[in-house]
């Protein structure tokens, strides 16, 4: 609890705030033990559907940005003709972002059955099943299928022998998926299996309406296609809206854009939009 609490009471949206934000999670967590979902609502009209045990959404819930620069990126470099690639989804906040407050078009990818049902609610209480595809898969070098853990919410990964818990999935090419498709912005949250889902979008890296990839642990095989594709690596200032060359040894949360000027224009003249008490 106190880990958390240091983390909501730190986060940027809610400094200067310390009552509201405390009253925030302390009405959360009484009304999540009083009913089994509470569909909460977020930002500029969207809503999040949850559950206690939740850690991403409730986040969200109690700063408004549970991911502050990561999730303030996609709002500020999403236009609404743009395609968002989200892979490994998890409840699809992201995706909501993406299309329920920019208008663009999402493809949300999250192999878990039952966390691609609670994608599926969120997608539903927003009204956005013409604009988020969701593909119920993990993503990796080849098609098949392959062993994935239960039960670790947002941490769930391909499975490794010592896992007890662990059910088959499908597994898809990224670059199957968007096959004939333009992502402009991909976000990838799998665990530690960047690699091979890098490995399956060869194509992909190299299509030229890709502007920018999110994602967390990069060896250096998978920063080698990065950069051979043209990418750079930043990072993301929301406050100012600006992009900062990166440290490469940098080993989490890392941004890697290409076509930085152009980039840097779309994201000073995008909407501002009020997530909490604040505009951003």
């Amino acid at each position: 609890m106190l880990k958390t609490l240091s983390f909501i009471l730190g986060h940027p949206l809610n400094k200067g705030h310390p009552l509201s934000t405390l009253a925030r999670y302390a009405s959360w967590q009484v009304r999540s033990r009083l009913q089994d979902e509470i569909v909460a609502d977020w930002i500029e009209g969207t809503k999040i559907a949850a559950r206690n045990g939740m850690t991403g959404a409730t986040g969200n819930i109690y700063c408004g940005l549970h991911e502050f620069a990561d999730m303030a990126f996609v709002l500020h470099a999403l236009g609404p003709d743009d395609l968002f690639v989200d892979v490994g989804a998890n409840i699809g906040s992201y995706s909501i972002l993406a299309s329920g407050v920019v208008g663009a078009q999402s493809i949300a990818i999250e192999p878990d059955p039952g966390t691609a049902k609670s994608l599926a609610r969120n997608i539903e209480v927003n009204a956005l099943a013409d604009k988020v595809e969701i593909v119920q898969s993990a993503v990796g070098a080849e098609e098949g299928e392959i062993a994935f853990t239960t039960g670790k919410d947002t941490m769930n990964r391909i499975a490794t022998g010592a896992d007890k818990h662990r059910q088959v999935v499908p597994l898809s090419k990224l670059d199957s998926i968007l096959e004939g498709k333009d992502p402009v912005v991909i976000k990838m949250d799998v665990e530690g299996f960047e690699r091979e889902a890098l490995r399956g979008a060869q194509e992909t890296l190299k299509n030229p309406s890709l502007v920018a990839i999110q994602l967390e642990t990069v060896d250096n095989e998978s920063r080698a296609w990065i950069e051979g594709a043209g990418f750079q690596k930043f990072s993301y200032d929301p406050l100012t809206r600006t992009l900062h060359k990166a440290a490469s040894i940098d080993m989490f949360n890392q941004l890697y854009v290409r076509g930085a000027q152009e980039l840097a224009e779309r994201l000073q003249t995008a909407p501002k939009r009020r997530v909490s008490r604040s505009m951003i």
